[in-house]
């Protein structure tokens, strides 16, 4: 997976890049097939809200739809963590949707190849 991770108005530091990369590491362990991961981090000064002072975005590039997520909180980590957990539940709830949809087609195959079966009889 490639990742682009920038920063604006923050220092990068080598433990915040360690961060970043661990908790992209349960991301890419839930869907293999991610393309790249955009993170962008960044502090406001003149936000409104101190509570809400740093914000982290993820995007990861996959096939179809890109998926995105978006945090704010007063600890750079803390906005990391929320961001990444907004895109594994998205990750999540794509699995499923496209195992229902599998589980579904293969139910109506078997039962068109009973339905066969039954009129062959």
């Amino acid at each position: 997976m490639k990742l682009i991770l920038s920063t604006h108005n923050v220092t990068l530091t080598e433990a915040i890049e360690h961060h970043v990369l661990h908790r992209l590491e349960h991301v890419e362990h839930m869907d293999r097939w991610l393309l790249d991961a955009r993170v962008t981090l960044e502090k406001d000064h003149t936000a409104h809200q101190p509570d809400r002072q740093y914000k982290c975005g993820v995007r990861l590039g996959i096939r179809g739809n890109d998926i995105y997520g978006e945090a704010r909180h007063e600890d750079l980590y803390l906005a990391i963590d929320a961001a990444t957990k907004k895109v594994e539940v998205q990750i999540r709830k794509k699995h499923s949707v496209a195992k229902a949809k599998k589980h579904k087609l293969a139910t109506r195959q078997k039962e068109t190849r009973r339905a066969k079966a039954e009129k062959a009889e």
